[in-house]
């Protein structure tokens, strides 16, 4: 599960794969939750859009007040989910991140701050629905299943509009393409409180 992520500059960083950006801040967030409205990048007849979506999806079949929103798609079951089913074949977004925490399960849950080994920007696959996303997650690399057993689908940056292509396979896309190497390091507990908001959060501790 991934539940929290870092994005700083979102507009600048995609400038590149991008063709516009509608209401998106140009600005840093060091702690991204559930619930927020976050950018992640949609595509059109004319091209890539980057946009701000709530995370977390209510599906239209639950009872809004009583169902909690969906912020994680598994992708080994993307295709069989009624949730999702449709979504990864008509609705796919990617999510752009510095970086993501994920919790260590000791005594006490200890954060680990995960980034790409080569500091660029993630590409993370995501699925959405209306003004809603979700990040898809897969089963954890080996290096990083000693801190989590799941991590997000991050892709590379020339592998963002084939994921975006519809008449391409998504799920299966994203099981066979090729993943940047990630590296992670022991955070403060600071990040635990979502109002906690600076670049303090992501300063390697130990």
């Amino acid at each position: 599960m991934c539940g929290r992520y870092v994005i700083t500059y979102p507009v600048s960083k995609t400038q590149k794969i991008v063709k516009t950006s509608i209401k998106v801040d140009d600005k840093e967030n060091y702690n991204a939750h559930p619930y927020q409205n976050l950018p992640i990048i949609k595509r059109y007849t004319n091209g890539n859009t980057l946009e701000s979506l709530k995370w977390g999806i209510v599906p239209h079949w639950a009872k809004k007040k009583d169902f909690k929103p969906l912020i994680n798609a598994r992708l080994e079951t993307i295709d069989e989910k009624f949730s999702f089913k449709k979504l990864i074949k008509l609705k796919r977004c990617i999510v752009i991140a510095d970086g993501f925490y994920e919790w260590k399960r000791e005594e006490q849950k200890i954060p680990y701050y995960f980034l790409r080994e080569d500091k660029k920007i993630m590409y993370i696959a995501g699925i959405f629905d209306d003004n809603e996303f979700c990040l898809i997650t897969q089963e954890a690399k080996k290096d990083i299943n000693e801190i989590h057993h799941r991590q997000p689908v991050i892709i590379n940056e020339n592998d963002v509009n084939k994921y975006l292509n519809l008449e391409l396979d998504g799920s299966s896309f994203l099981k066979d393409c090729k993943k940047p190497l990630l590296k992670f390091y022991e955070v403060s507990k600071n990040v635990n409180k979502p109002t906690n908001n600076n670049v303090s959060l992501i300063k390697k501790i130990n």
